[in-house]
């Protein structure tokens, strides 16, 4: 029997035992830096599978399966955390915390790194290099990729190459999606306060209105996009939330906008976040308003390297045929911290197909009917181990 037949065979059985820590998770979903419950279940598998273990950036977990065969090290990522989102599934294994859900499968990504490393564990001896798994907290928000790294997440042993995968419902289950270069967005965010001089709303000459500056600023932020930016270069402003005034009849002091920035270039990320203060300083100083903008940078553009990218494309070629690989055209403005990792080493981040319409598995990611077809975790761990195959062991 070859090496990948008899690694499969044993993929396939701890199948119902992937399940159950992915449901085990699913019900005890937790927020960002509390993933305390899920960060010892991990902890009490990855010891005794024989892993070095070590806690970092609060409630994220760093495992290392070293051998001497190779100073190469290959990492796997998944991350932990929950949405803050009640869950309207009617499912034996429905969130038991209220307010709280795996609504974006991060409980499926992290059934899939334990499944990849306790079957790793079982071969160890024929892998040509070091395994580290990197179990994080925090993606949805404010990110805890980059205090994993600032920790040493990638050292001791220094990573050479890292790989990691996000379920996504509009691709169906069987497929996975490869992206080249830029595949997801930086993601900026802002908030602006308007201030003007509240009137009674009867006498808006004796006031200055930050309603009516605010709406100048909503579509000239737009302008940024339609009219200063090259047609053909992704760029998204969105003012996603207004406060201002207590009553119909007052003009207030102060209006509040907040919204995001999303771009593919760090060029064009450095100069919009430029040219909005230089249009708010503009509109509002030709209101006779003032302002304040706290500009916050967010997630980097998610950049996949190349040559890993094409490593991966043909691992899923080897294990499913090319038919089922799906092209990601188009980048998604969406963003993901595992930008971060991507921006110190080579790596590739993927898309496990997860749509399957038979089973109602049709909702998207941060909707309170997602769900995915358990059927994709063997799927991402044959896909996980055939990469550090590939890239430890020719």
């Amino acid at each position: 029997m070859s090496l990948i037949a008899e690694i499969k065979k044993e993929i396939m059985g701890i199948e119902d035992e992937m399940i159950e820590w992915r449901r085990d998770i699913h019900q005890h979903p937790e927020l960002a830096f509390e993933e305390e419950r899920t960060s010892a279940l991990v902890i009490e598998k990855l010891k005794k599978w024989g892993y070095e273990v070590e806690k970092m950036a609060g409630t994220g977990v760093v495992a290392n399966l070293k051998n001497n065969f190779s100073s190469q090290t290959i990492a796997i990522r998944a991350d932990m955390d929950a949405l803050p989102l009640e869950e309207k599934n009617e499912v034996e294994y429905k969130s038991q915390n209220p307010g709280k859900m795996h609504a974006c499968g991060h409980d499926a990504h992290t059934a899939i790194a334990l499944g990849t490393a306790k079957v790793i564990s079982m071969f160890k001896d024929k892998i040509k290099g070091n395994v580290k798994f990197i179990f994080q907290p925090a993606e949805e928000g404010p990110g805890g990729a980059k205090p994993m790294i600032d920790e040493g997440a990638l050292e001791n042993p220094k990573v050479d190459r890292i790989i990691g995968l996000h379920n996504r419902t509009n691709i169906p289950v069987g497929q996975i999606g490869v992206g080249y270069g830029p595949i997801m967005a930086s993601t900026d965010k802002f908030t602006i306060k308007v201030k003007g001089t509240g009137a009674h709303g009867a006498h808006p000459d004796e006031g200055v209105d930050p309603v009516v500056v605010a709406s100048h600023l909503i579509i000239a932020l737009q302008e940024l996009v339609s009219r200063e930016t090259e047609p053909t270069e992704p760029l998204v402003i969105t003012t996603g939330s207004i406060h201002g005034g207590t009553v119909f009849n007052v003009i207030p002091d102060e209006v509040e906008l907040m919204g995001t920035v999303r771009t593919l270039s760090t060029d064009l990320r450095n100069n919009i976040s430029k040219r909005i203060e230089e249009v708010i300083s503009g509109i509002t100083t030709t209101f006779r308003a003032d302002y304040e903008l706290n500009y916050q940078y967010g997630y980097p553009v998610t950049v996949n390297n190349r040559e890993v990218t094409k490593m991966m494309e043909e691992v899923i070629t080897e294990m499913l045929g090319s038919e089922n690989i799906y092209y990601m055209e188009k980048p998604s403005m969406g963003g993901e911290d595992f930008a971060y990792y991507l921006q110190e080493i080579p790596g590739s981040f993927v898309y496990l197909g997860t749509e399957n319409p038979q089973k109602g598995i049709i909702h998207p990611g941060h909707s309170p009917k997602f769900n995915i077809d358990e059927d994709i975790l063997v799927i991402g761990v044959e896909l996980f181990i055939r990469a550090v195959l590939k890239y430890l062991n020719n």
